[in-house]
């Protein structure tokens, strides 16, 4: 993992392999940002002319390299854009900064140390910069053949050491602020790796003894219910998804206790570590990427970890609700019928609406606890991706002011997402003739739909919102700010906030 530093230091004198600076755009050219006055006075006051003939613009992800002024230590100054120049008296915002760090440490691979001089207002900034800092530097390389270096990236090991400049390591603000970054960014890399990890090596009892090594190291209390026990308790959802693997199905349960909480909050993650589409197989070119339909497994168990680091003073308890759906002679088919751990029936029409199979019978287990508000997260539909893209996720509940709070935090840490309603009238078309419902409905709506089966298996008044992730949790795409190709961890940071903000009593 990057190191993340404080540093009182003046740019010239840092020994570094690079200086990385703002620049932002104005409207008749670029705009040196504060916290280079140092790197632009060397340049005589020129850096901004200086970048503009290299043709930076300020426009936020553009990189511009070029070699430090004389008599700089750092033989390397790069200047990342941070979009438009803020209005008057008014402070760069942290979704900018973390974005620029971002780019900033993907750029900086092979390097031992790097000094940020980016816009320093405070110790949300300092977060920030250190956040989009160690996210970016991200690297998934564990099956690569790199020579010697068995983390290098493409050849070059992650930058090693990012020092901010402007920071105060004696500020408890600050300090914390640094230490916050790096417990949420850590355990939401560890997310990335398990999504990253090939299915043939990340089945659901692989993952559970994850779970169970990282809630010894945290003081996590862990409890795995295998095959028997979901046997015995009447877990035919989970049991029904994972009736066709030979890799049976777990349901983890993660308890991080404060003796200072007031509050209990359950997330619950869907897990499925692999996702053929069952007996309801999937077309060619949609299976190449079904190792990541366990993010949001992968995403719970970060957020738990994460307030257990942080020592947040609420009641957080995780379940991770594990099965591999594949096809054989003792898969479920499309047809049968599930008893649900709550007591319900569940006509399955099509293995491939899996996922809220598990999730309905770790949705009432948590319910059996009364917690204060359950957040579910799952990569859940294709439905949810056609409607916001591939960087958006949704949000449905049934409150109306708990949903908005949760975009709100979402939004607050930078992670794109869109409140969904739950219309009663697609209801109905979950109506069957043999069970109680049926895990399919209308096919347009699809999203909402699969919100309105989960909505069936939360417990009587307990407040709920379902994160349906399926479009930003895995970028097939090229890196971008601090988001890598491949596994993301989304909503991970929304979770974490959701818990400070239940903690402090602050939740809206």
């Amino acid at each position: 993992m990057t190191a993340l530093t404080l540093s009182t230091a003046a740019a010239p004198g840092l020994r570094a392999d690079a200086i990385v600076i703002g620049v932002a755009k104005g409207a008749k050219g670029p705009v040196v940002a504060p916290g280079a006055e140092a790197v632009d006075k060397a340049y005589d006051g020129k850096l901004a002319g200086v970048l503009e003939t290299l043709g930076a613009s300020g426009a936020e992800g553009e990189m511009t390299k070029l070699p430090a002024p004389s008599g700089f230590k750092a033989p390397l100054v790069l200047a990342v854009g941070l979009g438009a120049v803020p209005e008057k008296d008014a402070d760069y915002d942290t979704e900018s900064l973390r974005k620029a760090a971002g780019v900033a440490a993907r750029a900086l691979a092979g390097t031992k140390k790097a000094a940020f001089a980016l816009p320093l207002a405070d110790a949300a900034d300092a977060g920030a910069i250190g956040e989009g800092a160690l996210l970016g530097a991200y690297s998934f390389d564990a099956y690569k053949d790199n020579g010697k270096d068995p983390k290098a990236k493409n050849g070059k090991a992650p930058l090693a050491e990012v020092a901010l400049l402007g920071g105060k390591p004696r500020d408890k603000a600050y300090k914390a602020a640094i230490e916050r970054a790096a417990a949420v960014s850590e355990e939401l890399n560890r997310a990335r790796d398990l999504i990253n990890t090939p299915p043939n090596d990340l089945n659901p009892e692989a993952f559970a003894a994850v779970a169970q090594a990282a809630a010894k190291e945290h003081g996590i209390k862990v409890q795995v219910l295998d095959v028997k026990a979901l046997e015995k308790g009447g877990y035919g959802g989970i049991l029904g998804v994972g009736a066709g693997s030979a890799a049976g199905p777990r349901l983890v349960k993660l308890s991080y206790t404060s003796s200072k909480a007031k509050k209990h909050l359950a997330f619950v993650g869907k897990g499925i570590t692999y996702d053929s589409g069952g007996i309801s197989l999937k077309p060619a070119g949609h299976n190449e990427t079904m190792k990541c339909d366990m993010s949001g497994a992968a995403t719970v168990f970060a957020a738990v970890v994460a307030a257990a680091r942080l020592g947040l003073e609420v009641n957080v308890t995780g379940w991770l609700a594990l099965a591999e759906n594949m096809p054989s002679g003792s898969a479920t088919r499309p047809g049968d019928v599930l008893r649900m751990y709550s007591g319900k029936t569940v006509e399955v029409l099509n293995t491939d609406a899996e996922g809220r199979l598990v999730l309905a019978d770790a949705l009432w287990a948590a319910s059996q606890e009364k917690p204060d508000a359950i957040v579910d997260v799952a990569t859940l539909t294709g439905a949810m991706v056609l409607a916001l893209g591939n960087r958006t996720f949704g949000i449905m509940g049934n409150d109306d002011a708990f949903r908005s709070a949760l975009h709100e935090a979402a939004e607050e840490v930078g992670e794109p997402a869109w409140p969904m309603p739950l219309p009663e009238h697609l209801r109905k078309g979950m109506d069957s003739p043999t069970a109680d419902l049926a895990n399919m409905g209308e096919r347009m709506g699809g999203g909402l739909v699969a919100g309105l089966f989960l909505r069936e298996f939360v417990g009587e008044g307990i407040t709920w919102a379902h994160l349906d992730i399926a479009g930003p949790a895995f970028n097939e795409g090229g890196p971008f700010g601090y988001t890598p190709k491949g596994g993301t961890g989304t909503a991970v940071r929304t979770l974490v906030r959701l818990a400070e903000l239940t903690a402090s009593g602050d939740l809206g």
